[in-house]
């Protein structure tokens, strides 16, 4: 009979094993063998691919997105919430088909570009699977096409070593985490915790069928009614509305992510970390990098124009707020799904260098006054996808302990 220490180091030598085997045969035999074996070897320990405590720890892998094949989301109620009005006609148009082809192709390029200097800057670039967005597919509640895989940090939050993947809130991008398992089952394999989040039914009763939006006042009005278009029928978030501090995880309810989802995250990440609910003056509250972007330890970016309403408990803890300066991007530019603010929305490659748009001249005048290189690039036309560096990668290893910055 195995004592306890035996009997661990036996199961582990065959869970090893078994990922490696090509048969269920061959696994049961290697099971039976580890059992009889009292001396099975301890495993060697390989570091896991996978940790990320904060947003500036100097980045050592990164997964960045495609716009291969990306297709505008069918203008459902709840992309119509998180859209503005000035948009709308362009999602009657082309919702459920391809965006237009050659800005795709602009977009593809400039990625491919942005993964070329971080490679250059001595960081590991991970890629999802390109997927046929076009296909329609059907639950018990509902029907939708396919979106894209161009924003990992929507749906892949890292905390540690583990990846979680976010239940997301749109119909269009129910079955987006199929992009990403090849990615996520290798580094599981490696030692990774791997968490999905309860998959939401996506029934007609999680969004609010009625919600009244014609202008942006009457978003204002809503917002700070706490009014959203996603219920508390069931739990969603995005993974983009948190943004990391060590062990302190900072979220937002939004359009996207309701209170069930942020107290489900709350639970799973208990006692370790501490989840802290922030609001905003935003009319169209839908991820928190581009209004609230911690980028280093006790330095954070505050967009001036949805100013952050719990802003002095930072303030009291000591931290640095800064006010980015007015975008420069043209209003001719097309934004399908975001505001000017994603010249905020930077990836730090550690504390002293930052990813930041060529364009964007008066942004990398103050990062260079806080004494942070800036690692200039353009993806003006993946921006239209909407997403900035943060929102177009997800950090899968910096190199960095858990530290706690908030006291």
């Amino acid at each position: 009979i195995l004592s306890p220490p035996q009997l661990g180091r036996a199961v582990t030598g065959w869970v090893q094993r078994a990922f490696q085997s090509t048969s269920s045969a061959a696994a049961a035999a290697q099971s039976r063998l580890a059992v009889e074996d009292e001396h099975v070897t301890e495993p060697v320990q390989q570091e896991c691919p996978v940790c990320s405590y904060n947003e500036w720890d100097p980045l050592e892998e990164v997964i960045v997105g495609r716009a291969e094949n990306a297709h505008v989301p069918p203008f459902s109620v709840e992309v119509k919430a998180n859209t503005y009005e000035k948009h709308w006609p362009f999602y009657e148009k082309h919702g459920a088909q391809s965006f237009p082809v050659d800005h795709l192709k602009k977009a593809v390029a400039e990625i491919e570009e942005m993964c070329n200097i971080l490679q250059h800057e001595g960081v590991t670039v991970r890629r999802p699977e390109p997927i046929d967005w076009s296909v329609e597919y059907k639950t018990p509640d509902f029907t939708s096409t396919g979106m894209y895989a161009a924003m990992p940090r929507d749906i892949l939050l890292i905390v540690g070593n583990e990846i979680i993947e976010a239940p997301m809130a749109w119909r269009a991008r129910f079955f987006e985490y199929r992009a990403y398992r090849p990615l996520i089952k290798e580094y599981f394999r490696k030692g990774a915790k791997w968490t999905t989040a309860p998959k939401p039914t996506m029934a007609n009763e999680l969004y609010d069928q009625d919600y009244p939006i014609r202008t942006v006042q009457d978003r204002h009005k809503l917002a700070a009614e706490g009014r959203f278009v996603t219920t508390e029928y069931e739990p969603c978030f995005d993974a983009a509305d948190f943004i990391r501090a060590g062990k302190d995880i900072f979220v937002q309810r939004s359009q996207v992510t309701n209170f069930m989802g942020i107290e489900w995250m709350r639970r799973h990440l208990a006692p370790e970390y501490k989840v802290h609910i922030l609001s905003f003056e935003d009319p169209n509250p839908m991820h928190i990098d581009a209004t609230f972007n911690i980028i280093g330890p006790g330095l954070v970016l505050s967009n001036p124009d949805r100013p952050c309403r719990q802003i002095e408990m930072f303030k009291k803890a000591g931290w640095t707020v800064v006010k980015p300066p007015t975008p420069l991007i043209p209003d001719d530019h097309p934004l399908w799904m975001s505001s000017k603010w994603l010249s905020m929305n930077v990836l730090m490659l550690d504390e002293k260098r930052v990813m930041v748009d060529a364009n964007e001249t008066t942004i990398q005048k103050m990062f260079e006054n806080l004494g942070i290189k800036c690692i200039k690039v353009n993806i003006r036309h993946a921006n239209s996808l909407g997403g900035g560096f943060h929102c177009w990668t997800s950090d899968v290893r910096r190199r960095g302990t858990l530290q706690s910055y908030f006291h």
